[in-house]
């Protein structure tokens, strides 16, 4: 059973374009068409928003942290991510 996916966000995009069970994986597609993105780990079955309090890499500190929009919207920095360039992964 997977506990994280890995999913591209191409620059410019509304939706994400690509998922995948592995970075390497990830990085072959992303290479072969030369895509600028961000490629970003995920928790299965789990938001990110549950995974990062569980992980006590965010606290919430105001009301307005517990709305659906904030949640929706909701992303962490402490999620594994790289970006890219025309395929290749900034450093």
């Amino acid at each position: 059973m997977l506990n994280t996916i890995w999913v591209f966000h191409g620059v410019g995009g509304r939706f994400s374009s690509g998922v995948f069970t592995s970075i390497e994986k990830a990085e072959i597609w992303i290479d072969r068409h030369k895509l600028s993105g961000v490629l970003t780990e995920y928790p299965v079955d789990e938001g990110v928003y549950d995974w990062a309090l569980f992980n006590s890499f965010f606290d919430v500190k105001k009301e307005s942290q517990m709305t659906p929009n904030f949640i929706q919207q909701f992303t962490c920095a402490s999620q594994d991510h790289y970006h890219y360039e025309n395929g290749i992964r900034d450093n």
